[in-house]
């Protein structure tokens, strides 16, 4: 992938924005922009993010590649009017973050939900044989109810989900793990409350964190701007986006929608009142 470039970047702040749900495309775009950073020597980055979270792995793979580029880049994390649940694990992967007081935070915690149809089916006359190699390999299929046995599994599972959520947060942040899990129930807050807590360093805008990072940087906040890293959309990218745009609220929609199927029957990071 090609991404613009301009020849200063050593006296510039690198920018990426994290928007919207955490899933394999997100993913993929920000490990392309972070390989960026590091490969032409952008002294600083300042990570804009917008999210509610997403999926465990493709959060736990951003916040890896942070915590890598963090040994040459220095990282302010920026959270904007929501930044929970996996959004706030990859902020852990930051040196430093910044959140507005209003900004909605936390949801620390793991989320997984699977779709029961049985009395629909029966209503309309559906049912599905099933051969399985063993008593657990169609676990959570939507003809169904869980079995107790089953339940157990999955609660098991997201317990570690958990514990590797609480443990990250705890290390990053330097907080005791009981501290962590005596707000760690999935509750949001705000960014006020998020700096009582420990979770965040300042309270403020983009624009401060964007003059925090200039000053990490030992660059003049008043002169250095920063460089948004984005894919290059080809002109006819570019027109639909812009086609898109005017239907904001149908393509929120649609997207969620297909977030859900995607995620239907995975561990979330993600929250979603």
């Amino acid at each position: 992938m090609i991404w613009p470039f301009k020849p200063s970047s050593r006296k510039q702040i690198a920018r990426i924005e994290i928007t919207g749900a955490i899933a394999g495309s997100t993913r993929k775009r920000v490990l392309e922009a972070l390989k960026t950073v590091e490969e032409r020597k952008f002294p600083v980055l300042l990570l804009r993010i917008d999210s509610p979270g997403g999926t465990v792995g493709d959060s736990q793979e951003i916040y890896s590649a942070l915590r890598k580029l963090r040994e040459k880049v220095k990282i302010v994390a920026s959270f904007g009017n929501i930044s929970a649940s996996g959004g706030v694990y990859i902020g852990m992967g930051a040196d430093h973050i910044v959140a507005n007081p209003g900004t909605i935070t936390g949801s620390i915690g793991v989320i997984l939900r699977g779709n029961n149809l049985e009395r629909l089916l029966d209503k309309i006359g559906v049912s599905f044989k099933v051969i399985k190699s063993g008593p657990y390999k169609d676990i959570l299929a939507f003809d169904r109810e869980l079995t107790e046995p089953e339940q157990h599994i999955l609660q098991e599972l997201i317990d570690v989900s958990y514990q590797q959520f609480v443990q990250t947060v705890a290390e990053a942040r330097n907080l005791a793990v009981d501290t962590v899990k005596s707000f760690a129930d999935g509750r949001i807050f705000t960014g006020q409350q998020a700096l009582a807590l420990g979770v965040v360093d300042r309270l403020g805008t983009e624009e401060d964190a964007r003059r925090w990072a200039a000053e990490l940087a030992g660059l003049d906040p008043d002169k250095t701007q920063c460089y948004t890293l984005e894919e290059r959309k080809s002109l006819l990218n570019r027109v639909l986006s812009g086609s898109v745009q005017l239907h904001t609220g149908l393509s929120t929609g649609v997207d969620w929608v297909e977030f859900e199927l995607a995620t239907s029957g995975l561990p979330l990071w993600l929250y979603r009142p």
